[in-house]
């Protein structure tokens, strides 16, 4: 059965999987014209398990699809509003510190404040999966590959502040 027929026999079903679709497109479309991978970023010196370039475009698609997923499923489990706007308020606050780090790390050229707030991001996932635990265990398992990326990824960034440090004179070349 494909999806569209799933969601025109599933009416209140709709509106949730559509809204989360359209939030995950519109984060990879933010964080692709964000993420410039230009001379700059092939000078920097990066650890040997540095993931390819081409790698990260496919897992963020994985990972933000499986996160939309957790939300869609918190959201139709919460039975009372306040539940839902606790629901939103944890995703709306992910999605907003998930949407700095690319500006910080490439836009600005500084690995060393993407580093500080990495730990934001990192934290509001922990606070996702803390809050859609409330209402399904399978959300918060749908995080879980969020939260090790980001993790990957925090310490990918702590590895290439420490082998190109300082930044301060790199954003005046």
């Amino acid at each position: 059965m494909d999806v569209a027929v799933i969601l025109i026999r599933v009416p209140h079903l709709t509106l949730p999987v559509v809204a989360a679709i359209l939030i995950v497109i519109l984060m990879l479309a933010v964080g692709g014209r964000t993420t410039t991978v230009g001379a700059w970023y092939e000078d920097l010196r990066k650890p040997p398990w540095n993931p390819p370039n081409w790698l990260f475009g496919p897992a963020w698609t994985a990972i933000l699809a499986l996160a939309a997923w957790s939300g869609v499923l918190a959201w139709m489990n919460a039975t009372d509003e306040a539940g839902r706007i606790l629901i939103l308020s944890l995703f709306a606050s992910n999605i907003v510190l998930h949407m700095l780090w690319s500006p910080l790390f490439f836009a600005l050229k500084r690995p060393d404040w993407a580093l500080a707030e990495v730990l934001f991001l990192w934290l509001s996932i922990a606070a996702l999966m803390f809050g859609v635990g409330r209402y399904s265990t399978l959300a918060i398992w749908l995080l879980l590959p969020y939260l090790l990326w980001v993790t990957f990824a925090a310490v990918l960034n702590l590895q290439i502040v420490r082998l190109n440090q300082p930044f301060r004179a790199r954003v005046r070349n």
